[in-house]
């Protein structure tokens, strides 16, 4: 039953951070929208069980499984998250990565920082989205105009800080 609270202050934390910098950034819809598949029981019952406080229950779930039930759940469901933007290449009938619609390159961003954020807590630096987001670079399967978009902003919140990085987002109309 702890972690029944634990996880439903940490889904519910994330999603608060996420609508306020949905605010900032002009998409407040989505900000209201967003991950609301975590409340389902395929996702919270899986945080309730897989919880750790520090890093999503899903890593939790992968240990054990060698797959995330509940993430393939949320990301199919979710579409700021680039594994949502995967279709097959009609020339190489191999899945490949596609341009996601700004909106939801908008929503990325800010679910990153909230995330990074609730992780992280206290040591909490505006750098950590961009470092995790360089970290992964090589291994991940995104469009690359998505992803240079993306670290861009993710570059302007760790040189000149959340005001100016929702400023270049709320400006963005196109990329």
């Amino acid at each position: 039953m702890h972690n029944f609270f634990r996880h439903l202050r940490t889904v519910t934390r994330h999603r608060h951070l996420v609508i306020r910098h949905c605010f900032h950034c002009g998409i407040l819809w989505q900000g209201l929208r967003h991950d609301l598949s975590k409340y389902s029981p395929c996702e919270f019952l899986a945080g309730i069980k897989f919880y750790k406080g520090t890093k999503s229950p899903n890593e939790g779930e992968r240990e054990i499984f060698g797959y995330s039930k509940a993430w393939i759940h949320h990301k199919g469901r979710n579409k700021h998250h680039f594994e949502y933007w995967t279709d097959y290449d009609r020339v190489t009938r191999v899945m490949s990565p596609v341009k996601m619609p700004l909106c939801y390159v908008k929503e990325m961003f800010c679910d990153r920082v909230a995330a990074s954020k609730v992780y992280q807590g206290t040591a909490y630096t505006n750098e950590h989205p961009l470092h995790y987001f360089l970290r992964g670079k090589a291994n991940r399967a995104i469009h690359p105009e998505t992803s240079k978009l993306l670290e861009e902003w993710l570059q302007i919140l760790a040189t000149q800080g959340e005001q100016a990085a929702f400023k270049a987002i709320r400006d963005c109309k196109s990329y």
